[in-house]
């Protein structure tokens, strides 16, 4: 019903594999982990600016350049010609395309990003997808628990599916831009090419090709002396 394919082009990322059997696109949530760790080749062929933090068991690609004071804790595989920049905090469980962007004061946890993914500043990414050149927003949040207990669930229709999962965040589709400072619920499915206007909190099913806006009302007044 949400099929991998309607969402992201396993074309643009480096291990289309780990994606293999998976009936619904979050499945592979739950694989990350062992995945990384079995198929990490520890060694930075990157560039250190100052004095990062890199964990063992975290393999790092050419052109790749991580900046003073970013944290990378393993499992962690990070492509080619990335940017980590400076306070960017990887907890690990992650795996990161070619020609991405990881940001000023971001963390990111048990997730998969694809190539081209920019998340530059102060987001929150844990349990979740970016497809191929997917962009978030400075401030953007990607929720992953509920405040309540049990599995996060998807609205479809009139029912709700159990996506098996107490942690899951989004899965933001190819070409997708979050607006500044949008908060997404947990299990929130964004679409291919789809925008959201900066302060959105959204929860649900975004189809592709979709503008999401965010009407507010305004009011001027003459400021008293």
């Amino acid at each position: 019903m949400f099929r991998t394919e309607d969402y992201l082009d396993l074309g643009e990322f480096a291990f289309p594999e780990l994606f293999d059997g998976c009936e619904q696109v979050w499945d592979v949530l739950k694989r990350i982990g062992d995945f990384a760790k079995a198929n990490v080749k520890a060694a930075n062929l990157g560039t250190v600016v100052g004095t990062p933090f890199i964990g063992t068991d975290v393999q790092i690609g050419k052109g790749t350049v991580i900046e003073h004071g970013a944290v990378i804790n393993g499992p962690t595989i990070i492509g080619e010609n990335c940017e980590i920049r400076s306070n960017a905090y990887i907890r690990g469980n992650v795996i990161v395309g070619s020609g991405c962007v990881l940001g000023n004061a971001c963390e990111f946890k048990n997730a998969i990003l694809f190539n081209g993914v920019h998340v530059p500043h102060f987001s929150y990414v844990g349990d979740s997808i970016l497809g191929h050149k997917a962009h978030l927003g400075a401030g953007v949040i990607l929720s992953n628990v509920k405040t309540v207990k049990g599995n996060v669930t998807l609205p479809n229709g009139l029912r709700q599916i159990d996506t098996g999962l107490r942690k899951f965040g989004a899965v933001i589709g190819d070409g997708a831009d979050i607006g500044c400072n949008c908060v997404l619920n947990p299990g929130s499915l964004i679409g291919r090419r789809s925008i959201l206007y900066p302060n959105i909190l959204w929860r649900g099913v975004c189809a592709a090709d979709s503008i999401v806006k965010l009407r507010q009302k305004q009011e001027v007044v003459v400021r008293r002396k």
